[in-house]
């Protein structure tokens, strides 16, 4: 299973901001789930590759969003201070 989630924002620096967040560093994934997210000028992209269970799959897709969720907010509360 694949997913590819493509996310814009406003500038580059957003988009950065919101790669670094979601980007698990040094963290293990279980076995056959692999994630790379990259960015591209204002877009940040994300690829997951699922080789295991879909409840995996699903739980994962859930995880990154609700991480881009909480990361946007923190951006939308600094901008605003």
């Amino acid at each position: 299973m694949e997913a590819s989630i493509s996310l814009s924002y406003r500038t580059a620096n957003e988009a950065e901001a919101i790669a670094q967040a979601v980007s698990p560093d040094n963290v293990k994934v279980p076995k056959g789930l692999y994630i790379k997210t990259t960015v591209h000028e204002s877009t940040v992209s994300t690829k997951i590759t699922c080789r295991t269970r879909f409840g995996t799959f699903i739980s994962t897709i859930d995880d990154l969003l609700s991480a881009v969720s909480v990361a946007e907010k923190s951006l939308s509360a600094v901008r605003t201070h």
